[in-house]
């Protein structure tokens, strides 16, 4: 959800609050096969999580969009050869994600963070966005000190 609302922003420059108010988080409810009892509580189960995944993501987005500057300073460092705006919008935003919460999600382990990246680059990049999106981030937590555990 995280990386739909950044790529949202980023592309469409919509502002947090448009973004939070368009979204449908019940998009990621999966339909109810059947309508039992059981049924009914698992959904209601799953509609709380999705919602507590959607305040999270929100706070994800609003926490790299205060933070921007700082991100993408760091990712250009480590960017030699290329510019972030001619980056893919896609492994720009995975990138600027993953940089936040190493800078701002300390309970997060570091390596957590680097393997979610790797494996939304492999989802919805291109082709060698898995291994773009590794090295560049590998080399930013070589370089850098962040709070929290590597692992």
């Amino acid at each position: 959800m995280a990386l739909q609302m950044l790529y949202q922003r980023d592309l469409g420059g919509a502002s947090c609050g448009q973004i939070f108010h368009e979204f449908r988080p019940s998009e990621y409810l999966e339909p109810a096969a059947r309508e039992d009892e059981a049924q009914r509580g698992r959904t209601a189960r799953r509609a709380s999580q999705v919602d507590q995944a959607f305040d999270y993501a929100k706070s994800l987005l609003e926490g790299t969009v205060a933070h921007l500057e700082e991100i993408d300073g760091l990712i250009r460092q480590q960017a030699e050869h290329w510019r972030l705006e001619r980056m893919p919008a896609v492994d720009r935003n995975i990138l600027r994600l993953a940089v936040y919460e190493f800078l701002y999600e300390s309970d997060v382990p570091k390596l957590v963070v680097l393997d979610e990246a790797i494996e939304l680059a492999k989802e919805f990049g291109a082709e060698q966005s898995g291994r773009f999106v590794n090295g560049l981030l590998d080399g930013i937590l070589k370089s850098h000190s962040f709070p929290g555990s590597l692992t």
